[in-house]
């Protein structure tokens, strides 16, 4: 990206788009440059835990308004369509670098298509009712849930902000979220059960490796593992073991996360780029004590670093050194109830050091415990955090990109962690 420092301020107006918005700017609250990488309103990065970078990190994968995908160059901001839409973007494959989407076709027909050539290839397809949301480290099996029966209904999504409108009277956003994931939680526990099953992409082989009368969802591989699989139950996170990991033959099923007191919660999980850690979102209890929680896969070692409640974000997470954490903040009306905090942030984390040096006897079979030192990178202030504006880093840890309406139409933006010189 180019080091030329634009000095405009970002003009908040709904009425603008496109060409007449400004294209980078000096954050005038925290010093730091903010630079709009798409070009199309409508213009979405991806999910939080969904890998959209090339592998030799040099491109960003970005969905547009009609339902495309389009490559940011993040070294000249040249954005080029790479696939027409309709489609539903899975990941960008860590092994090839390929992007895995889906088209529905009397089902589901799973392609990739190399950012760099445009060569496009059909992976597999799918019956009517199967879904697929994740491709393994080595492109070996994806990763897929279906309805062993017929599936309850569900709204219909505002498609301004990827997710449900949730209203009802006399309750904040995320209490009517909350209502609205128990009721379909339970008729979903009452109906047929969900299947956990994966597919093999040289055979198009099906496999099903778990099924249970539960909501599942978030469905991850490990980015280092080919056959780590992390899952959640769905659903109103208070009543719900939502953390879990389990093998692709279907062996070794894992509850990460285990309640210790009533409306604690757990959730919004995702991998470290070496696949070696579980981070989630931890509350003890729900909306009054907020942490940031990691588990060890190969040790059981779990570290939570504390949070203040204006930091909670919708989501975090991590640089691909383990080393910085980023959030995106939250409004007054979700859980956190924040009063100030509508930020992107930045944390690094820092240890609470043993007092004089001294330590329990089994201060390594107890929980580490750290807490984040903030850096508020980007006011979002003029964000409707109805649209999520899921923080990643880019591969060379300079930046911080994410989604945001805050100039009226949706787009991409990248924020830099050094402050402006």
């Amino acid at each position: 990206m180019s080091r030329q420092l634009g000095l405009l301020l970002p003009v908040f107006a709904g009425f603008l788009g496109g060409a007449d918005l400004p294209k980078e700017w000096i954050d005038k609250d925290t010093g730091h440059r903010v630079v709009r990488l798409s070009v199309e309103d409508g213009t979405q990065s991806l999910y939080f835990h969904q890998n959209a970078y090339t592998a030799n990190g040099k491109k960003l994968i970005v969905t547009t308004a009609g339902g495309g995908i389009s490559t940011i160059d993040l070294a000249t901001r040249e954005v080029k369509p790479l696939v027409a839409g309709p489609v539903s973007v899975l990941v960008t494959g860590h092994k090839t670098g390929d992007v895995y989407y889906t088209k529905r076709a009397g089902g589901v027909v799973v392609f990739a298509t190399n950012p760099g050539t445009g060569a496009t290839r059909e992976v597999v397809k799918l019956p009517a009712g199967r879904s697929v949301a994740s491709v393994n480290a080595d492109e070996t099996l994806l990763l897929g849930t279906y309805v062993n029966g017929s599936d309850p209904p569900r709204g219909t999504a505002d498609a301004r902000f990827g997710q449900r409108n949730y209203q009802a009277p006399g309750l904040t956003f995320a209490e009517a979220k909350d209502l609205s994931l128990h009721n379909q939680l339970m008729a979903i526990r009452a109906g047929a059960p969900r299947v956990l099953f994966v597919v093999n992409t040289k055979t198009g082989e099906t496999k099903d490796i778990f099924s249970e009368h539960e909501w599942l969802g978030h469905l991850q591989f490990s980015p280092t593992d080919p056959n780590l699989i992390m899952f959640c139950h769905e659903g109103t996170w208070h009543e719900v073991d939502r953390i879990w990991i389990i093998r692709a033959d279907g062996s070794g099923l894992k509850k990460i996360h285990a309640r210790t007191m009533n409306m604690e919660i757990a959730g919004h999980e995702f991998f470290s780029s070496d696949g070696k850690t579980i981070w989630y979102d931890l509350q003890t209890p729900r909306g009054l004590d907020f942490w940031l929680a990691g588990y060890e896969i190969a040790s059981g070692k779990r570290t939570w670093m504390h949070l203040q409640r204006n930091e909670w974000s919708v989501h975090f997470n991590v640089s691909a050194d383990g080393t910085l954490f980023a959030g995106d903040g939250g409004d007054s009306e979700m859980v956190a109830r924040a009063p100030d905090g509508k930020w992107i942030y930045l944390f690094r984390p820092q240890r609470v050091p043993d007092v004089a040096g001294i330590k329990t006897a089994n201060a390594d079979a107890l929980i580490t415990p750290e807490y984040f030192e903030s850096e508020r990178l980007v006011n979002m202030s003029k964000h409707d955090y109805r649209l999520e504006p899921n923080v990643t880093f880019s591969p060379d840890r300079k930046w911080v990109i994410f989604r945001s309406n805050m100039l009226g139409p949706t787009h991409v933006f990248a924020v830099e962690i050094a402050k402006a010189q």
